[in-house]
């Protein structure tokens, strides 16, 4: 390192890399409770002893969606601990920071905030499993960001087109351009890129001098047709990925020699599935930036749990097991407590030389019991080693191979056995389910009026975002349309034509498929509004969720408000709730006071995500209900109200850069000659220098000029 010393550091980015820490994850458990939180422990303190300029996350900082209040303290500690303090930061933005973070109250980044000291700033896009949900569109990252303690980017609410404008980052002579994508669902995303409404935009001024670094996190590997994002769908221009949502550790970047740029997966750095890509040694990376040169050093995590996983194949073994011995279960028994004792000798072994690790290890027997064998007993064998396992309950898997029939050679297409993906058919989400389950039901019980996809997203919604409202908005609105569609055909009132219109018409939106995502969004967008009415009502008479603890409280001391609980939408204590509601109107008025700098971008922000009002109706009708009411009153000729989102765009206050658009070789043919100038770069002029040494470090070794000569 003292070689970085002397090579000039005040022209180098030190960035500190890590991804899917996921704080929180079994935090009730009495053993593994605490490994999320020891780790971004360890995380940050590596960060304050390396000096680093800023801190990178590339998602799923939490575990869960809503965390728990222990597990938001813990981080917001742990964050106030390392990332305050009084060393000065060493870089500058110049970009317009009402762009990069035009979601935030406070859209400045949080060291150059007058009411804080931030030491190392964090730097963050959201995971799927921390994403932006409810009305509000709100995170557990959106909270740190207004806390000041974190820098939520690579926000974007919009389906139809995305622009990622990027933070443009300069320290002496180096300058970073810093792009991020938050998670978005695979299928989605991946239709964008296709249809080329994925655009990622570029300085004007010196676009061959930056460094592009890319932050994305989606599924790298294939897990279906459209079910993740390949790497030659990113721009050609980028010099470096950092790819979240992976587990697997692979920090070393690994060039993609079709669009010439590095990708890095950090992986995670907690142990939350017990498979083979987990078992992995956890790192975290230092990454050196100079001009366009860089270096990723590993730095391995000390205080991960080791994890030891082995398979046990016993068909492999006739000499020691044969199925028709009636004591071979017995022996197979045997033979994984010794395996089991082998993998624990070999963890103490580890965890001798370095204290911090955790005591207990977790450890996984993949057992295949084809070929008529019998498994045995998990929880008798599980008793052996609850004082020596993080996790006794789930040691040994057993699993078996389906035995194929005996079929000639000539008949097995090779082809497909190859080209099938390994996890496919083992990674199942609700709407698969749901629309697998219609599709092999019978005809009578098949949905006539809803399409499975729509049900899907719907039940989808329900499941991971807790959108108690989204299935029967999407079945209020799906059966308006219907409706009216009817009414515009002017059908007969007979039940078989009815019948026979709704079939055809649902039909055609099974086909449109964007019309179809256009509806579930618009129900969503409903639902979110929805409640959020019934939210408003709620506080408008109580103070806040506090209320409710003084109800427990004070239940056996209040008997007498049983008989009249009833009367009342939220149950008993509302009326003491009104006594003090006060207070958090007051807090209310007083939050309301913002900060000068930065209110104009605020409100348009605010300005740019309005909804229309919607309109319930009081009584749901049947189809025939609606045609009968369509003949005895004259029809009305009215519009479908939109719920959609705009997001306006405005860059008239862009000082310092500006942006032109740029896009892959397939794009820059079809475009303007002007644009396409801006948009491409020189395969010969970006000479990105990559070094990687585990051991030694020297980011600044001169291998351009053999760089430019590959490409």
């Amino acid at each position: 390192m003292s070689r970085i010393n002397s090579g000039g550091e005040e022209d180098t980015f030190k960035i500190l890399v890590a991804t899917d820490i996921h704080l929180g994850y079994l935090e009730k458990d009495p053993v593994r409770g605490n490994d999320t939180f020891v780790t971004f422990d360890e995380i940050l303190r590596h960060a304050q002893q390396k000096e680093v300029d800023f801190i990178l996350l590339g998602g799923d900082l939490f575990h869960e969606n809503k965390p728990s209040r222990k597990t938001l303290h813990t981080c917001v500690e742990l964050l106030r601990k390392y990332c305050m303090g009084d060393h000065p930061v060493q870089f500058e933005i110049l970009s317009d920071q009402s762009v990069n973070f035009g979601f935030s109250k406070f859209p400045w980044v949080n060291y150059q905030d007058g009411n804080l000291n931030i030491s190392i700033p964090v730097f963050s896009i959201h995971g799927n499993h921390d994403d932006p949900t409810g009305a509000d569109a709100l995170c557990a990252l959106d909270i740190l960001s207004s806390a000041g303690l974190l820098n939520h980017f690579g926000r974007s609410s919009s389906v139809e087109k995305i622009d990622i404008s990027p933070i443009l980052l300069h320290k002496g002579s180096t300058k970073i351009a810093l792009y991020g994508l938050g998670s978005i669902p695979d299928e989605r995303l991946y239709r964008m890129f296709v249809n080329k409404q994925v655009t990622m935009l570029r300085p004007k001024e010196d676009e061959d001098n930056w460094f592009n670094l890319f932050v994305i996190h989606q599924n790298r590997s294939k897990h279906g047709a459209t079910n993740y994002i390949p790497e030659q769908f990113l721009d050609d221009f980028i010099d470096l990925v950092i790819w979240g949502h992976e587990h697997e550790c692979k920090i070393a970047p690994t060039r993609n020699e079709q669009q010439l740029f590095y990708v890095s997966q950090p992986g995670s750095s907690v142990v939350t599935s017990l498979s083979p890509g987990e078992a992995i040694k956890k790192h975290i990376g230092l990454l050196h930036i100079k001009g366009k040169k860089m270096n990723m050093e590993k730095i391995p995590l000390e205080t991960v749990r080791s994890f030891y996983i082995e398979d046990i194949v016993l068909a492999d073994h006739p000499d020691i097991f044969n199925p028709d011995n009636p004591k071979v279960t017995q022996a197979v028994q045997v033979f994984c407590m010794e395996k089991v004792e082998t993998l624990l000798d070999n963890a103490e072994r580890e965890r001798l030389g370095n204290p911090r690790q955790p005591e207990k290890p977790l450890i996984r027997l993949r057992v295949d019991y084809s070929g008529g064998f019998e498994p045995f007993s998990i929880h008798r064998f599980s008793q052996r080693f609850m004082e020596r396992t993080a996790n006794p309950k789930d040691i040994i898997h057993f699993f078996r191979h389906r035995e194929q029939k005996e079929k000639n050679e000539d008949e097995i297409n090779f082809e497909k056995l190859t080209r099938r993906p390994a996890s496919e058919g083992t990674t199942l989400r609700v709407e698969d389910l749901v629309k697998q389950y219609f599709q092999t039901a019978e005809q009578k019980v098949q949905l006539s009026l809803l399409t499975e996809r729509g049900m899907g997203e719907a039940v989808q919604e329900f499941v991971d975002k807790e959108e108690k409202d989204a299935i029967e908005e999407l079945v209020k609105f799906q059966l308006e349309k219907t409706q009216r569609f009817l009414k515009e055909r002017h059908t007969d009132a007979e039940e078989a034509k009815i019948d026979e219109e709704v079939r055809k018409f649902r039909e055609t939106r099974k086909e449109n498929i964007e019309e179809e995502e256009e509806e579930v969004r618009e129900a969503m967008t409903r639902a979110r509004a929805h409640r959020s009415h019934e939210a408003a009502l709620a506080s408008g008479s109580s103070d806040d969720d506090l209320m409710d603890i003084g109800m427990s409280e004070q239940k056996n001391n209040d008997d007498s408000d049983a008989g009249t609980s009833a009367s009342f939408s939220r149950g008993r204590g509302r009326g003491r709730g009104q006594a003090r509601g006060g207070r958090g109107q007051i807090s209310t008025s007083r939050g309301a006071s913002r900060r000068g700098r930065g209110n104009t971008s605020q409100e348009q922000s605010n300005s740019s995500r309005s909804y229309k009002p919607v309109s319930t109706p009081t009584k749901n009708m049947s189809i025939i209900d609606a045609f009968k009411s369509a003949r005895q009153q004259p029809s009305r000729n009215s519009s479908a109200k939109n719920y959609s989102e705009d997001i306006i765009d405005d860059d008239s206050d862009v000082e310092e850069v500006s942006f032109t658009a740029a896009s892959k070789v397939t794009q820059r043919l079809s475009s303007t000659s002007t644009s396409s100038k801006r948009s491409s770069q020189s395969q010969i002029t970006r000479g990105v220098d990559f070094e990687s040494d585990e051991d030694e470090f020297d980011p600044f070794k001169s291998t351009a000029a053999s760089r430019r000569k590959q490409r």
